[in-house]
């Protein structure tokens, strides 16, 4: 098992649990993703990084933008300015109809879940 945490946010990663091996959470709540759910977010959380990323330089130091983008099954915002943000995630619910979850990094929490996320996609465990 892998496990990350700082301040106000958390990321596991169990492999041998096999519905739902990843666990991410942030101040006072939590849930667990299937293998599929988690690269899905992955990929929206690294979209809306670095478009913030892209954007930037762009912006003046009073500026702030808000990043929106939907992935289904999640949608995701990336809310600040140029040095710091907040990131809200929705996994909204599937066809199924099993369920929906919310869950919001504020700033710098969401920066070190961000590179928290990052980091386990490109180093996974064995």
């Amino acid at each position: 098992m892998i496990q990350r945490e700082g301040p106000g946010w958390r990321l596991a990663w169990d492999p041998s649990r096999c519905r739902y091996p990843v666990l991410i959470g942030g101040e006072g709540w939590a849930f667990e993703l299937t293998g599929d759910e988690w690269r899905e977010l992955v990929s929206l959380i690294t979209a809306l990084v670095e478009q913030h990323r892209a954007l930037v330089d762009q912006l003046m130091a009073e500026e702030a933008l808000s990043l929106e983008l939907e992935r289904l099954p999640w949608w995701g915002c990336l809310d600040g300015d140029r040095d710091q943000w907040d990131l809200r995630v929705v996994l909204q619910d599937d066809t199924l109809g099993e369920r929906g979850v919310e869950g919001h990094w504020p700033a710098p929490a969401a920066q070190a879940m961000a590179a928290a996320v990052r980091t386990l996609w490109d180093s996974p465990p064995s």
